[in-house]
């Protein structure tokens, strides 16, 4: 059976409830594309019911930390961000009472790239509360002071923990940096080499871009980023492929964040600000069932957006995706 005849049937079961947008490329070139209806959100603020189509854009939310990771990479590669071993408090001179901690002085950019900054931090808590710290983080007047005043629950290095704050101070690294707004740096660094014309980048109330879930993207925008990290992951590049999708990331970068550092689930870990199920695929993930992964043995990129926020059951619709539609044939 084909992968169309698959996804046929995988709509007429009525188990794709709830997806807003696929796009499946192998070798580059697409051979599912497939956009849903439903109702949608950003940031929790109602879009109403939403036909989708190539050009609607959606929320990747927590996608957007795996950008960021790609961005931090491209702007190391520039001079213009510490290397990850460097420490982390020396690059927030603004907070130097926090900087005196003997404790936090052990912090180092890798810590927040993994996300073992061994700091408080609770998401498991509805994004709906305050009581959630990346809400508690956007609601703050200084939302990097926030982070990095957090009480130390362990050393750093040790577990990994999810944490949306550990992305802020990776974009505001990105910001000191380069001087310019992620999304300034985005656009002129990757989408724009990439063809992605579409975006958009939400800011809290200080007017700050959100690095943690604040990108918008098209599911084609999406996959257009999966390729460019295949291609750099593959060897020489593809033969074939998206239209400038060589060489945008720089391969020696996606060499080190696409390592497994710091193990969640047995062969499942995260690299930095990347997922990775070691031998299989590198991904990013968001709320609600955005995905992204990129699996290299097969010479595929799964772009998926869909409409689960918030929803205990999120990971089923794109796991059975991943596994009845991509993977079985």
């Amino acid at each position: 059976m084909d992968i169309d005849q698959r996804m046929r049937d995988l709509l007429e079961s009525g188990r794709a409830s709830g997806l807003h947008g696929l796009v499946v490329l192998s070798a580059g070139r697409p051979v599912v594309e497939h956009y849903g209806q439903g109702p949608d959100f950003s940031w929790g603020v109602p879009h109403g019911e939403v036909a989708f189509g190539p050009g609607t854009l959606h929320d990747v939310r927590s996608v957007t930390k795996s950008v960021v990771g790609l961005l931090y990479g491209m702007a190391l590669a520039d001079g213009l961000v510490p290397e990850p071993a460097e420490p982390l408090m020396a690059q927030f001179p603004e907070y130097p009472d926090l900087a005196a901690d003997p404790q936090r002085a052990a912090l180092t950019v890798e810590h927040a790239l993994t996300m073992t900054l061994g700091l408080e931090w609770r998401e498991d808590i509805p994004y709906t509360s305050p009581e959630n710290s990346e809400i508690a983080m956007e609601l703050a007047p200084d939302r990097h002071r926030y982070v990095l005043e957090r009480p130390i629950v362990e050393p750093p290095g040790r577990t990994w923990s999810y944490c949306g704050g550990a992305a802020a101070l990776i974009g505001r690294l990105i910001v000191k940096g380069s001087g310019r707004t992620l999304p300034e740096f985005a656009e002129e660094r990757l989408f724009a080499p990439l063809g992605i014309d579409q975006f958009a980048w939400m800011a809290g109330d200080d007017g700050v871009h959100s690095a943690a879930s604040g990108l918008r993207l098209t599911p084609r925008g999406l996959a257009a980023i999966g390729q460019a990290v295949l291609e750099g992951m593959q060897e020489g590049g593809l033969s074939g492929g998206l239209e400038g999708g060589r060489g945008v990331v720089p391969a020696g970068w996606l060499r080190e964040a696409l390592t497994l550092r710091v193990p969640i689930d047995g062969d499942f870990g995260y690299g930095y600000q990347w997922y990775v199920l070691r031998g299989q695929w590198v991904g990013a993930m968001g709320n609600g069932g955005q995905r992204l992964i990129v699996i290299p043995e097969h010479d595929l990129v799964v772009a998926i957006t869909a409409g689960a926020y918030d929803d205990a059951d999120q990971a089923a619709l794109p796991q059975m995706i991943l596994n009845e539609l991509v993977l079985s044939g």
